[in-house]
């Protein structure tokens, strides 16, 4: 079956290149089943959902604004880019785990010949607290590294891990773990999981490295264990408040490395979004399961 589907309200030709690629036609809204989003967010989405559209492609893999604003729903079907991004993710997550424990945030910011004590990676325990599609790809990331893998998810399974828990239980594997990665969805249950209960079950020379959403973690209660060494540090692709403001006081700990949201880079967002889109409109209209479909229970 042909797909009409809507590109919009910014017509990205890369986006409708991806629809015709999955032989679905471009239409003009009224006349539209899909609608492939891409725009400024739920005030622009919301007055766009006629009764014709069956379907709907978020840009990306965090819907927490639609959720929070009421749109999400079973009709229409709402697909986000969840997964899509994971290679790019995972690496990044690699890349701020080895420069903590090599201590590059450190090494990076001298300006004469000093010699750091580092320690090694490989070997390590890592917790991935929500095991999805990017921790997937991050597990075989770590294979080479001969690390302990504690997964965290309510799907069971974690094909690999050492140790699965439900996220209920997420807080067992603080003590256990070298690194804590972070890559639960953004959720109401979810917001400010990782706080001063938290940090205290973690080890004093552990990192929290959070490339999930910032909301994850209470800022403050961050500062107050980073400052009293209670943990051994943090690195941070996201944070609340975000952007992070100059003179935030993140900035000023020398145990802190922070990267602003730039784990999935330019090129690897659209790739990962145009195969994503493509892939959904040719099982739109082959009438196959959507990929990332979103749940309206459980926001994610």
């Amino acid at each position: 079956m042909t797909v009409a589907v809507h590109v919009g309200p910014e017509p990205v030709p890369v986006l409708i290149e991806a629809v015709r690629r999955a032989g679905g036609r471009v239409v003009p809204l009224e006349e539209a089943e899909a609608i492939v989003f891409f725009g400024g967010g739920p005030d622009e989405l919301r007055p766009m959902l006629h009764e014709g559209i069956r379907w709907v492609q978020l840009p990306s893999a965090g819907i927490e604004r639609f959720a929070d604003a009421g749109l999400i729903s079973e009709h229409p079907l709402f697909t986000a880019a969840t997964g899509s991004y994971g290679l790019p993710v995972a690496e990044h997550a690699v890349a701020l785990m080895l420069a903590a424990a090599r201590r590059l945030y450190r090494s990076a910011r001298v300006e004469t010949w000093e010699p750091k004590t580092s320690r090694e990676f490989a070997g390590s325990t890592v917790a991935i607290v929500g095991y999805g599609g990017i921790g997937r790809v991050l597990m075989r990331m770590l294979e080479p590294f001969g690390c302990r893998v504690l997964a965290v998810t309510d799907s069971g399974e974690a094909p690999g891990a050492d140790l699965v828990l439900p996220r209920a239980r997420y807080r067992e594997v603080l003590p256990e773990a070298d690194y804590v990665v972070v890559l639960a969805p953004a959720t109401p249950e979810t917001r400010g999981m990782f706080g001063k209960r938290e940090f205290e079950l973690m080890r004093e020379d552990a990192w929290l490295v959070n490339v999930a959403r910032g909301s994850l973690v209470v800022t403050d209660e961050l500062v107050d264990a980073l400052r009293a060494g209670r943990i051994g540090g943090a690195a941070l692709d996201v944070t609340d408040p975000e952007p992070l403001p100059d003179g935030h006081p993140l900035w000023g700990l020398d145990n802190v490395l922070i990267t602003p949201h730039s784990a999935n880079p330019p090129s690897s967002y659209w790739r990962g979004l145009t195969e994503r889109v493509t892939s959904n409109v040719r099982r739109f209209g082959d009438g196959t399961p959507l990929e990332g479909v979103v749940s309206p229970s459980e926001g994610f």
